[in-house]
């Protein structure tokens, strides 16, 4: 009965329009848009040179990328911690516990992700592609842009990786951002918080609306995949 109490009251939360609840949500969503937008274009064109060129280190780039795929949330925040911290090299930026310190984070904990699912995406496309493209005298710009282009999916697929790590992830915002309400609380470390208190009607609304978003955003990739399908059918 506590459990059914509790998921009323947090979809009581939701439809109320609860300010402290949406304050959350807000703050973890901008700051994860902001960290992907900063992180993807980046992300992008590091894959795509690691992609498609030959050159010594390459193999252990790419290991680099997968390996850091696996690494905890918490140790990427304590290192950043100790980097913003006032005796770290970092320091006089004063970006602890803020907003700007947050987005940091999550660009660190994206740029893998990003970087590792372009590469496999680039990587999957036939080679003739690139072939066919330098043949017919494409600029080394307008080879990259075809070559994105075809592997558009896959490189839609990791901006939806990267933000499911970033948004899902509570480690290095709690170390980070602080976990100041209305500030630096985002969706994660306030279910946390929430949960340690014995509040679970605001965990489970912060639960719903976390699932929410990666339906939507997991719905939309399904829908753009569906009518890049169904295009030549029509045809």
């Amino acid at each position: 009965m506590a459990l059914l109490d509790a998921t009323r009251d947090a979809f009581v939360l939701l439809f109320t329009g609860d300010a402290t609840l949406w304050q959350v949500v807000w703050v973890s969503v901008k700051t994860t848009i902001l960290a992907l937008a900063l992180a993807a274009p980046l992300a992008v064109v590091i894959g795509y040179a690691i992609a498609t060129r030959h050159f010594f280190g390459r193999r252990l780039l790419i290991w680099l990328a997968q390996v850091s795929l696996s690494f905890p949330t918490v140790l990427i925040g304590l290192l950043l911690y100790l980097m913003l911290s006032r005796a770290g090299p970092l320091g006089t930026l004063g970006w602890l516990f803020t907003q700007t310190g947050i987005v940091a984070g999550q660009m660190l904990l994206g740029l893998p992700v990003l970087t590792a699912f372009t590469i496999a995406a680039l990587q999957a496309l036939d080679p003739r592609l690139a072939e066919t493209a330098i043949t017919l005298g494409a600029s080394p710009r307008r080879l990259m842009l075809t070559l994105l282009h075809e592997a558009r999916f896959g490189v839609m697929a990791a901006v939806i990786s990267g933000f499911g790590r970033i948004i899902s992830e509570v480690g290095c915002a709690m170390m980070v951002g602080g976990n100041i309400a209305g500030y630096t609380r985002t969706i994660t470390t306030a279910i946390a918080l929430e949960t340690s208190k014995g509040e679970f009607a605001q965990g489970i609304a912060l639960g719903i609306v976390l699932v929410a978003i990666a339906l939507v955003i997991n719905g939309g990739m399904m829908l753009l995949q569906g009518d890049a399908h169904a295009a030549p059918a029509a045809r």
